[in-house]
C-alpha cells in the first residue's frame, strides 16, 4: 500500500527553516513531501521572457532541492494551473493532509478557496497559516474591534504587541528526519518555462547589525550602494524570515527598520480587509479626478527622460537591474501622479512589471500614498519637488549621474513640464474632484 504524506506547498516562502506551514506538516505525524508550482496564471500574464523574479524562483528552488537531497528528499516541482495540477498528485500521491501558508492578494485567496475545496471532496485536509507577516489578518484591530486604516494609530498597537511570543521561531530542523525518503526529482529549467536570464547577481539574504545601527542615517540616501537592506525580494519570496529580521531589529534597537516591517503588515491587512484597492482608490472620492493620461508623457517617464535628473536617475535604474531605491520611488510615483496628472493605476502596473521585489500590498500601498487616494494619504496639495529633493537627498549628484551620464551636457533633455506651474495644475484638479458633489 502507498504511503499516505503530508504535503507543504510552498509559495512564498522559500525556505526550510522558520517556516510555519511546514512545521506543522513536519509534526502531523506523516512522511512530508514539499511541493512548488509554478502558476501558468501568473506566468502567463507577464509580458517580457527576461524576468528577474521567475530566475529568482528558479535560483532559490534549486537551492531547496540541493538541500532537501542532502537529507535523502526531494522538492516536487510542477507547472501548470493549481487546479489541474493539484489534480495529478492527488491522483500520484496518497495524500492526508496539504499544509500551507496563507496569502493576501485576491487571486491568491481565491486560488486557495478553489483548491482546498477541490482537496476536501477527495477527504484531504487543507491547513493554511500566518507566515509572512508577524501579525496577521485580525490580530491588530482597533478597539472598536475594527481594522485599522491608519498607520500611525496602527503602528502603536503593533509594537504593544509586538511580545518575544510573536518573534519566536518555529524550529522545523527538529523534525527534519521527518521528510519523506525519495530520489531527488530534476528541477525545471528556465528555459522550460520558456524565459531567459537576466544574470544579475541578487542582494545577499542578510542584513548586517552595522546596517541597522545606521539605517534610520542612511536609508533616504539612493548614492549609497548599501545604505538599505535591500531584502525587499527575500521577503517577497520568503527565502527570510520576517520573524527573524524583526527579533534582529529589536536586538539592535533599531526602531526605523522595525518600522518598515510594520508598514508591510499594515498594507497586508489594508488589502485583505479593504480588497478594492487592488483596481480602486481606497478613498473612492478619488477616483473622480480627471486624469490628463497623455500617453506620450508616460512614455518619457518610463524611459526616464522627463529632464529632471532625480526622476529619470530613479527610472533608469529600474529599468536596468529591476530595483529601485525608496525614496526615489516616492519621488518618481509623486511625479507621475502630481506633474504629470497620469493615473495612479498606469505607474503602479509598470512598476509591477519591472520591480524583480514587487509586492502588490506594498505596490499598491505605495502608489495609492502618492497620489493621495490611499489610506495614510498625504494632502493632495503635497506635490513633491523633485529639484529640491534632489538637493537634499543627492546633494553631491553621486546617485544622478551614476544612471544619468549625459546630465549636466547638453545632450541631457530639458525638463518637460514647470514645475510650479504643473503643480498649481495638480492642487486645481484635485480640488476640483474632492469638492464635487456625491451622486
Amino acid at each position: 500500500m502507498t504511503e499516505t504524506l503530508s504535503l507543504v506547498w510552498l509559495r512564498r516562502d522559500l525556505r526550510l527553516h522558520d517556516n510555519a506551514a511546514l512545521y506543522h506538516a513536519l509534526k502531523s505525524g506523516r512522511p512530508v513531501l514539499p511541493v512548488f508550482i509554478f502558476d501558468r496564471t501568473i506566468l502567463d500574464a507577464l509580458d517580457e521572457r527576461a524576468d528577474r523574479r521567475v530566475e529568482f524562483i528558479v535560483q532559490e528552488i534549486n537551492r531547496l532541492q540541493a538541500e532537501l537531497t542532502a537529507m535523502g528528499s526531494t522538492l516536487v516541482v510542477r507547472y501548470g494551473h493549481p487546479i489541474a495540477v493539484w489534480k495529478e498528485l492527488i491522483q500520484q500521491y496518497s495524500i492526508g493532509d496539504v499544509f500551507t501558508n496563507y496569502d493576501y492578494e485576491v487571486y491568491a485567496k481565491e486560488r486557495d478557496k478553489a483548491v482546498g475545496e477541490l482537496l476536501n471532496e477527495q477527504g484531504i485536509g487543507f491547513h493554511t497559516s500566518k507566515d509572512q507577516t508577524i501579525f496577521d489578518r485580525d490580530e491588530i484591530l482597533s478597539g472598536k474591534k475594527a481594522p485599522y486604516t491608519v498607520f500611525t494609530p496602527y503602528s502603536k498597537k503593533w509594537r504593544e504587541e509586538l511580545t518575544e511570543f510573536y518573534l519566536r521561531a518555529y524550529p522545523t530542523e527538529r523534525y527534519f528526519s521527518h521528510f519523506w525518503k525519495t530520489q531527488p526529482e530534476r528541477i525545471l529549467t528556465l528555459a522550460e518555462l520558456n524565459f531567459k536570464a537576466v544574470g544579475e547577481p541578487f542582494p545577499a539574504r542578510t542584513v548586517s547589525d552595522e546596517l541597522l545601527n545606521t539605517y534610520k542615517k542612511t536609508r533616504d540616501l539612493p548614492a549609497l550602494q548599501h545604505g538599505t537592506s535591500q531584502l525587499s525580494i527575500h521577503l517577497r519570496f520568503g527565502t527570510i524570515s520576517i520573524r527573524e529580521l524583526a527579533r534582529q531589529a529589536k536586538a539592535a534597537n533599531d526602531s526605523t527598520f522595525l518600522n518598515e516591517l510594520c508598514w508591510r503588515d499594515f498594507y497586508f491587512q489594508v488589502l485583505h480587509h479593504f480588497p478594492h484597492v487592488e483596481k480602486n482608490s481606497f478613498r473612492p472620492k478619488y477616483d473622480r479626478i480627471d486624469w490628463r493620461n497623455n500617453e506620450e508623457e508616460f512614455a518619457k517617464w518610463c524611459e526616464g527622460q522627463t529632464g529632471y535628473p532625480i526622476v529619470d536617475a530613479g527610472m533608469r535604474q529600474l529599468n536596468t537591474i529591476g530595483w529601485m531605491h525608496n525614496r526615489v520611488r516616492m519621488i518618481t510615483a509623486s511625479f507621475l501622479c502630481k506633474h504629470l496628472l497620469i493615473d495612479w493605476r498606469w505607474g503602479e502596473a509598470y512598476f509591477a512589471k519591472k520591480l524583480r521585489d514587487y509586492d502588490l500590498a506594498a505596490n499598491n500601498g505605495g502608489w495609492q500614498w502618492a497620489a493621495g487616494s490611499g489610506t495614510d494619504a498625504a494632502p493632495y496639495f503635497r506635490v513633491f519637488n523633485p529639484i529640491l529633493q534632489a538637493e537634499k537627498f543627492d546633494p553631491k549628484e553621486v546617485y544622478i549621474r551614476r544612471w544619468v551620464p549625459e546630465f549636466g551636457s547638453s545632450k541631457y533633455t530639458k525638463p518637460m513640464v514647470d514645475h510650479a506651474m504643473v503643480r498649481e495644475r495638480a492642487i486645481t484638479t484635485y480640488k476640483k474632484a474632492l469638492n464635487q458633489q456625491e451622486d
